[in-house]
């Protein structure tokens, strides 16, 4: 049995203010191509089909054009669509009845059900059933794959999220076993697993601050034979597992990602479990540059900064940059680069077959601490008694890069000065 696992494909994002509907397109053309090549038995789509809960008429104009071309191919296939934290569950599932027609099933919300229990009580229950989806292979391998969208707070009970995630997907792997007890488990979910590793700077990920939404999967020991996770946008084997991975974003979502691999993953099954896992790997149409690149220095003159827009960006062959165009982040030191001199080399990115994305302004390294009477509070009384001019002069050194004049000190000091007299009984 053949899968072709993907994810978070953020139909209709915009790519600092760049409408990336025509990249869009070229992804599901490709995406066609290797369906007809490859002739999986399922599509897993593991959320963030749109990259908002109100995507555009032209990003959903693509998306179901796609779900009708399958529909017309020679190779029949299940198609199974998971909601992910930028989608609306329920817009995504809104044509759930037509779909399934088409053997296009989508699962955007946790369904529940009144069950009674022993004492003959009445109690709400998860509808596992809903969430278990059947795949035959042509090979004769039989399969079930249980659709897990992005479970949001309301969804799980529990204090604690991850403890709360896991039991719901313990719970639905072990009805999932019992009712198809001959048939291999595959899992798919929208979630940020413990230890996954996301661009340290500029993440587009959604990830709850201070890592609350994190699920840890070391300790599920009756693990389904394969899980395939959309959320975060670098491919990766999940952290103390040899049987989950992020099949990773289908285009760089930030520049933060322009070295990341992209595609889908063809997970092949048998009859015994895991077969193997492989990349079908995907070119999007505009690569990434960053000018100077991260391991280089950024104070550098306009001249030498013209010169590597001139190096590294290919030459421009017509009028405008065509659907390959470079997108380009010009990276500056603050303060050692003028007005004038950007204007300059933005005009030799206009040269080239690029488009400028964007023009970082870093902050040199200050050390505040060397200014004269700097103090570093490490108590509420410290803090109380700081001079007010001290602390306006490291703010104004983390902002330009550079200390206070005698002349602006001389100033915030008369401030100040005047200000303690006013307040003064």
């Amino acid at each position: 049995m053949k899968l072709i696992c993907t994810g978070d494909w953020h139909l209709g994002n915009m790519f600092h203010g760049i409408d990336r509907i025509d990249e869009h397109r070229h992804f599901l053309d490709w995406m066609a191509s290797q369906i007809e090549e490859q002739r999986p038995d399922a599509l897993l789509i593991a959320g963030d089909v749109f990259d908002s809960g109100n995507p555009s008429a032209a990003s959903q104009k693509a998306y179901y054009s796609f779900l009708a071309r399958l529909s017309l191919l020679s190779h029949r296939m299940k198609v199974i669509i998971t909601a992910g934290n930028h989608d609306s569950a329920m817009r995504l599932e809104a044509p759930r009845p037509l779909l399934s027609c088409l053997q296009v099933e989508i699962r955007g919300n946790v369904r529940h059900r009144w069950d009674t229990d022993a004492d003959g009580t009445s109690c709400r229950t998860v509808d596992y059933d809903d969430l278990t989806i059947p795949v035959d292979g042509d090979d004769g391998t039989e399969a079930v794959v249980l659709a897990v969208p992005y479970l949001r707070g309301d969804a799980v009970s529990g204090e604690n999220y991850s403890e709360a995630v896991g039991h719901f997907m313990r719970g639905l792997i072990r009805h999932a076993r019992t009712r198809y007890p001959h048939r291999r488990t595959v899992m798919m979910a929208h979630l940020y697993a413990t230890g996954a590793e996301i661009a340290a700077e500029d993440a587009s990920e959604r990830i709850i601050v201070g890592g609350a939404e994190q699920v840890t999967l070391r300790e599920m020991a009756d693990h389904p034979d394969y899980l395939t996770c959309g959320h975060i946008h670098k491919r990766q084997h999940i952290r103390d597992t040899d049987w989950a991975r992020y099949s990773g974003s289908v285009l760089p979502m930030s520049f933060a990602e322009k070295s990341y691999s992209h595609g889908v993953d063809l997970v092949e099954i048998g009859p015994e479990g895991l077969r193997g896992v492989r990349q079908l790997r995907y070119t999007p149409q505009h690569p990434l540059a960053l000018i100077p690149d991260e391991d280089e220095p950024t104070d550098l003159t306009i001249s030498r900064l013209c010169k590597i827009i001139d190096e590294r960006l290919p030459p421009l062959t017509s009028q405008s940059p065509d659907e390959n165009a470079v997108y380009v982040a010009l990276r500056v030191t603050h303060g050692k680069i003028s007005a004038d001199d950007i204007a300059t080399a933005e005009r030799h990115v206009a040269q080239r077959n690029a488009i400028l994305c964007k023009i970082q302004k870093l902050m040199p390294p200050v050390d505040i601490d060397t200014e004269a009477g700097s103090v570093n509070p490490v108590s509420i009384d410290d803090i109380i008694n700081l001079d007010p001019v001290e602390v306006l002069a490291k703010a104004f050194a983390l902002k330009h890069g550079t200390p206070l004049s005698q002349r602006q000190r001389d100033m915030l000091t008369e401030i100040a000065d005047n200000a303690k007299t006013n307040i003064e009984p």
